[in-house]
C-alpha cells in the first residue's frame, strides 16, 4: 500500500474575483509566499504589424473599457484582439 504524501495547505487563499486578489496583494508581500509559488510559461504574441480600424459608438466602446477592466485585460483593444483570436480558433481549430 502506497501513502500519499499530503501537500501543506497554500497560505494563499482562493479568491472569488481579481479585485479581491488585488486587494490581497496590495496588502501581502510576495517575499512572504515564495515558497508556494512556482514560475510559469509566458508567451508573447508576435509583434503586430497590421491593423484594422473600427468604428464605435461611444456607448459600445464604453461597455468594452468596462469589460477590459473587469477582465483584467490591458484595454478595450487587446480585449477585441483576444475574442477575435478565439473566434477564429473555434471556427478553423488547427
Amino acid at each position: 500500500m502506497t501513502q500519499e504524501k499530503e501537500q501543506p495547505k497554500s497560505r494563499i487563499p482562493e479568491f472569488a474575483s481579481r479585485e479581491e486578489e488585488a486587494a490581497f496583494w496590495d496588502t501581502h508581500s510576495l517575499a512572504d509566499y515564495w515558497d508556494e509559488l512556482k514560475p510559469v510559461q509566458v508567451r508573447f504574441a508576435e509583434k503586430l504589424s497590421e491593423s484594422i480600424t473600427i468604428y464605435l459608438d461611444p456607448g459600445t466602446l464604453e461597455r468594452l473599457r468596462s469589460l477590459a477592466q473587469e477582465k483584467g485585460v490591458v484595454g478595450p483593444m487587446a480585449l477585441v484582439r483576444m475574442w477575435i483570436m478565439e473566434r477564429l480558433k473555434e471556427t478553423n481549430p488547427s
